[in-house]
């Protein structure tokens, strides 16, 4: 079994940051891509950024120049640093992350979701 734990949503005034972590742990072989989703209320949930083992990296066209995603290989933990942040970022932040599992098979985890709220 694999675990996401995420950690560091709350509430902020429009122009700040805040960080994300996401923790990966349990029976982990190696993790292919992790990242970030969101869920604004009434709305689907859409990409913010993705990070590879690599370190390749995608955002979405919303975030970018403000949102800065990165990793931890040692930790099995990717961040997402927010800044400037804007009213429209307000949503539950999910982590999903691809990982191979001891057994050598490959699944999508994702974690239970951190809210963020951006006052105006």
């Amino acid at each position: 079994q694999v675990q996401l734990v995420e950690s560091g949503g709350g509430l902020v005034q429009a122009g700040g940051s805040l960080r994300l972590s996401c923790a990966a742990s349990g029976s982990i072989f190696s993790i292919n891509v992790m990242g970030w989703f969101r869920q604004a209320p009434g709305k689907q949930r859409e990409l913010v950024a993705t990070i590879t083992s690599g370190g390749s990296t995608n955002y979405a066209d919303s975030v970018k120049g403000r949102f800065t995603v990165s990793g931890d290989n040692t930790k099995n933990t990717v961040y997402l640093q927010m800044n400037s942040l804007k009213p429209e970022d307000t949503a539950v932040y999910y982590c999903k992350a691809v990982i191979v599992t001891m057994s050598r098979i490959q699944y999508t985890y994702w974690g239970q979701g951190t809210q963020v709220t951006v006052s105006s």
